[in-house]
């Protein structure tokens, strides 16, 4: 789509550069990301963007069934030539490096001598997701370090390990058990943005007047002071901050964001509130505006009374006196730590049972496909 875009629509609502702002100078550094399963058309779309990005990403990894009907994402994982040639393409031919982000297979014998092809190929940084192509939704479950630690092991590039990450402190114990190079998140940072930041960092500021925005919005609630905190190494502030952060961001730029994303980002920030304050959530799904203008003050409004819902919960759980263990619990079939709803917190599908990831005869490399000239693909029928 982005490479057949003759009038140039899709390319700008998807990379926009009329404005300057995407893969401008505050979006830096930016690793933009393909779905491709033709080369040509990868290269051509690649070329359009490489001047205003630091590197080119494919998505080898994506397992939803929009990917398996387009034949793209873990869905070519099969292919190996293809994927081999995919990533030389864009190695020989940009001036920018090429990445790629990868599922596993569930032989770590075969996880390891695809991410050794991915790396002939001339991919300069690799992310490996401990996770099968079938590892989804309701059968998402437990991300697999021990194959992600067998792939930093087995080459020579950066590696980074994704999977698993719903606080701050797996940050290191992910970096501990795979020795990998850095840690990626994607649905974790969707219901806590500072996932990443110690809990030492500076909370989101609730005014956000240092950010233009237009001023038929009503100004932000003043902020409480930040002494009551949860004991953990992360910081997890209060959702509906970040969710104000958010909106005067969107406001700040030119470059329009979907009225889509920004109900769905919403929705993810305020989900540990949403089933207390049903009303709100009512309000939230029933904005339908067509007007970006209109529709942030309907979404400034309903997150302003949200926040002040969750400032005097705050406030109430403080004056009780409880201590923070007994604010947070533990859910019973998962074992993790749920914090009490005004704050931003990670969201866990609970898996169905499945079997043990790894099973060396269920899976295995193909000899008869297999090269070990540098300058050729690794491929598999497997």
């Amino acid at each position: 789509m982005f490479y057949e875009d003759k009038k140039g629509t899709f390319r700008e609502r998807n990379f926009s550069l009329a404005h300057g702002e995407e893969g401008g100078p505050l979006d830096r550094p930016l690793v933009v990301q393909f779905c491709a399963n033709n080369p040509e058309a990868l290269l051509v779309s690649a070329k359009h963007i490489e001047n205003h990005c630091d590197a080119v990403d494919i998505n080898l990894g994506c397992p939803q069934e929009i990917a398996k009907r387009g034949r793209y994402g873990s869905f070519l994982q099969d292919d190996w030539e293809l994927i081999y040639t995919l990533i030389n393409t864009l190695h020989k031919n940009l001036a920018v490096p090429v990445t790629a982000k990868f599922r596993i297979f569930t032989s770590i014998e075969k996880t390891v001598e695809y991410a050794k092809m991915l790396e002939r190929a001339g991919a300069q940084i690799i992310t490996c997701h401990g996770r099968i192509r079938e590892q989804r939704g309701q059968n998402t479950g437990i991300a697999s370090w021990d194959h992600i630690k067998a792939v930093k092991q087995a080459v020579s590039i950066p590696v980074f390990a994704n999977g698993n990450i719903l606080y701050h402190e797996d940050i290191q114990a992910c970096l501990d058990a795979t020795g990998c190079d850095g840690v990626m998140s994607a649905e974790g940072q969707l219901y806590n943005a500072a996932l990443f930041a110690p809990a030492s960092h500076p909370h989101p500021p609730s005014s956000t007047s240092d950010l233009p925005r237009p001023t038929a919005l009503p100004p932000n609630l003043p902020a409480l002071p930040r002494t009551f905190d949860p004991p953990l190494s992360g910081l997890h502030p209060r959702h509906a901050d970040l969710a104000l952060e958010y909106l005067s961001i969107v406001s700040s730029l030119k470059t329009p964001t979907s009225l889509s994303a920004i109900k769905g980002h919403l929705f993810k920030f305020m989900r540990p509130a949403l089933s207390h304050e049903p009303d709100l959530r009512e309000k939230l799904g029933r904005v339908r505006a067509s007007d970006l203008k209109l529709a942030l003050v309907e979404y400034r409004e309903i997150v302003t009374e949200m926040k002040a819902r969750m400032d005097r919960a705050a406030e109430e759980a403080e004056a009780s006196g409880k201590p923070w263990d007994e604010l947070i619990t533990i859910e019973p079939t998962t074992g993790l730590k749920i914090l009490p709803h005004w704050l931003a917190q990670p969201y866990f599908r609970p898996s169905k049972s499945r079997e043990p990831l790894t099973n060396p005869q269920q899976e295995s490399v193909d000899a008869k496909t297999t090269t070990n000239h540098d300058s050729e693909p690794l491929s598999s029928t497997g």
